[in-house]
Order: structure tokens, then C-alpha cells, then sequence
């Protein structure tokens, strides 16, 4: 079968490709290094590259029964209508931004120029009263609109949707508090590019999902799952595995745990400091990072130290607050909540976020600039 590569840049050009490769034409290879143009499985409709923010991208094969089943799941969970795409088209989420709309025989809304909270409002507004809407965005472009809602026509907005999937990333508490507080139909996704996007709704599975951990990782399987990784067999074996039983899962690589049918995910097994001899989970030091006033978008990387071994630190967005203070007081939280081994060594603030084009935090940049 042959693999049409797209820059993923322009999503008119998405959407149409996807609408041919859903109806059994050539299958779309979005974001993907100019190597990979291999001919590719019978039903595949697109193979598509993972962010890779903290290694080497991959290339995930999603087939078009996948993709289906994915959304089929998502209208089964949160209704079907028009969606606006605030998203990349070029990543999964946003790619099934597109697939949710075919499948519901309705047009994508699709934002004109950057990501603003006057543009989101004016696109949005414009598309009440007709099919319910939905759209899906990051943790970010969620908090950028929140902060912004002091504006009526932002709050307008963002109270017309029927649902608001936010994934790819760890959705602090107190910014899902807040969005909730204001009306907003909140929903927090759980998933990758290897189950075609979101599956885990709110901590549930959707329908067809199953979710188990194994040994302190979460095991995913269901229809949506991809078939592989493009030319790497090898790591498709060890991420996609078979029980005894004949299914097939899915290695997520993060750690969590399943309770009374819930999944609750406690961030990646793999990212983790050793200080001082102790190991570090960084997306546990993170969440309780991002509870201090200001520090709602940090990222905490680990750097090398010369007395410690490693360490981390806090990246953040200019705030305009003191740096001293709001180190002092994420050290205190996480001194209090984790232990004093694992306390942050320092903050850096920058003007800008290194981002992906996924709108997820660069988290290799952060690295390189905080370690340079």
C-alpha cells in the first residue's frame, strides 16, 4: 500500500488526505523523516510520528479500523457533533479532531492563524446553534483561555462546548478546579499515538478498552491500538506484546495503578533521577511544582550534579513573581509531600516555553538550555 507523505502543516490538506485514506486510499505519513516512505500494510490509513520529546521520534502505524474504533468509543462516551480543531492536524489528537468529524458527517471548525484565546472565542461563537460543539486542546491552551475568562466572550466560549477533552500531558488539579468551577465540561484524556489517541476518559476506559498494571506499568488493549512501529520490528515487539491468552497490549511505559475500575497515572517509569543514591520520579516532583501561584506551566528536568549526582530544576514561564520565593516555596511543598532528597535545586525563567509543534513542552530543549 502506498504512504503519501504530509507535512501535517496545512489541516485542510490533512483532512482531505484522511478522508481518502479512511475510504481506503493511499495512507497518510504525517511529520515522519524524509527516510520513511516504505510501502506500508493493506488497511493502513496513516503513520504518524510521536512527538519525541524526551527521545527519538517514532513512527506509529495506525490502520483505519483503529482510528474508527477510537472514535466510535469517543461519541459512544461524550456525544457526537462539530468539532473545533485547536490542535496541530499533523498529531494524533489532532488527527482525530478530523476523524471524529467525518465519522459524524460534519465539517471541522478549524482556527485561522496562532492559537489565541480572541481567536478560539470568535471561531467558536460563530458555530453556536447548530450540531453541539467539542473541541480538544493541552493543558496549556486550556490554562491560556482560563486566564483569559475574565472576558465575557472568552467564558461565552468556553461554556458552548458539550465537552473539552485536555490531554498529552498531566492536567494540574487546581487548573481542572478552576475550569470546572467556571462551567467549563471538562474532560481529562489519558492515552498516545499507540492507542490512537485518548482512551482512558476521566480515569475510565471507554468502551472495548481494557486497562491493567503490570509490575507498576499500565497495559493497554483494544481495537484502537496500532500495529507497529514503521521499519523498527524489534521495537514494536517489546512495546506491543501478546499474553497467553492471544491479546494484545500495549507497554505504556508509565507507571500506574487500576482501582475499582479506575486508572490513575502517576507519571513515565523512565523519568526519574537518582540523588544521592535515592531515585526521583520528576512527574511526581512536577505536579506538586505546578501547585504554587505561578509555576502552573514549570517543567522540572533533571541536570547533572556534581556533589548529588543528579538534580532537578524548575523551568517556567516568566511570571513577573519573585523567582526566589516561588523556588522556596515549591521546595517546601515538595520537601513536605515527597521529602527534603527530593526538593528542586533552582528555578530558570524564560520569556518563552520551548514547545513542540504538538504544543506539548520540548522537554530535550529545556534540558539542553538548563544543563548549557
Amino acid at each position: 500500500m502506498r504512504l503519501q507523505p504530509l507535512a501535517g502543516d496545512d489541516p485542510r490538506e490533512v483532512l482531505e488526505g484522511i478522508r481518502s485514506a479512511l475510504a481506503g486510499g493511499p495512507a497518510l505519513g504525517l511529520g515522519m523523516l524524509p527516510t520513511h516512505t516504505d510501502e506500508v500494510p493493506e488497511g493502513t490509513a496513516v503513520v504518524i510520528a510521536t512527538s519525541g520529546s524526551s527521545g527519538v521520534p517514532k513512527q506509529v502505524v495506525l490502520s483505519a479500523d483503529a482510528l474508527r474504533a477510537s472514535a466510535h468509543a469517543t461519541a459512544a462516551r461524550v456525544g457526537s457533533g462539530r468539532w473545533v480543531l485547536a490542535l496541530p492536524a499533523g498529531y494524533v489528537a489532532g488527527l482525530q479532531v478530523l476523524v471524529r468529524s467525518l465519522l459524524a458527517g460534519t465539517h471541522p471548525v478549524m482556527l485561522e492563524g496562532r492559537f489565541s484565546p480572541e481567536g478560539f472565542a470568535a471561531a467558536t461563537l460563530q458555530h453556536t446553534g447548530g450540531p453541539e460543539l467539542y473541541t480538544s486542546m493541552v493543558p496549556a491552551q486550556l490554562t491560556t483561555l482560563l486566564d483569559a475568562a475574565a472576558d465575557p466572550v472568552v467564558l461565552a466560549a468556553l461554556r458552548a462546548y458539550r465537552a473539552v477533552l485536555v490531554g498529552g500531558q498531566a492536567l494540574p488539579a487546581h487548573i481542572a478546579d478552576r475550569a470546572l468551577e467556571l462551567g467549563v465540561a471538562l474532560v481529562r484524556t489519558y492515552g498516545a499515538s499507540e492507542t490512537s489517541g485518548g482512551c482512558v476518559y476521566d480515569g475510565v476506559p471507554l468502551d472495548g478498552v481494557t486497562v491493567r498494571e503490570i509490575d507498576g506499568e499500565l497495559r493497554i488493549a483494544g481495537p484502537m491500538l496500532a500495529d507497529g512501529y514503521l521499519g523498527d520490528a524489534t521495537l514494536t515487539e517489546r512495546a506491543f506484546v501478546v499474553d497467553d491468552r492471544g491479546e494484545r497490549w500495549y507497554r505504556t511505559g508509565d507507571h500506574g495503578v487500576v482501582e475499582d475500575g479506575v486508572v490513575r497515572v502517576h507519571g513515565r517509569i523512565d523519568n526519574v533521577i537518582v540523588s544521592g543514591g535515592i531515585n526521583i520520579s520528576l512527574d511526581r516532583v512536577e505536579r506538586i511544582v505546578r501547585g504554587v501561584p505561578g509555576l502552573e506551566q514549570a517543567v522540572v528536568v533533571g541536570v547533572p550534579d556534581h556533589q548529588w549526582g543528579e538534580a532537578s530544576v524548575i523551568f517556567a514561564p516568566a511570571s513577573g513573581r519573585d523567582g526566589a520565593r516561588m523556588l522556596e516555596d515549591a521546595r517546601a511543598r515538595v520537601a513536605a509531600e515527597i521529602g527534603r532528597h527530593a526538593r528542586p535545586m533552582m528555578i530558570e525563567t524564560s520569556m518563552q516555553m520551548p514547545l513542540l509543534s504538538s504544543g506539548k513542552p520540548d522537554r530535550e530543549a529545556i534540558r539542553r538550555l538548563v544543563t548549557d
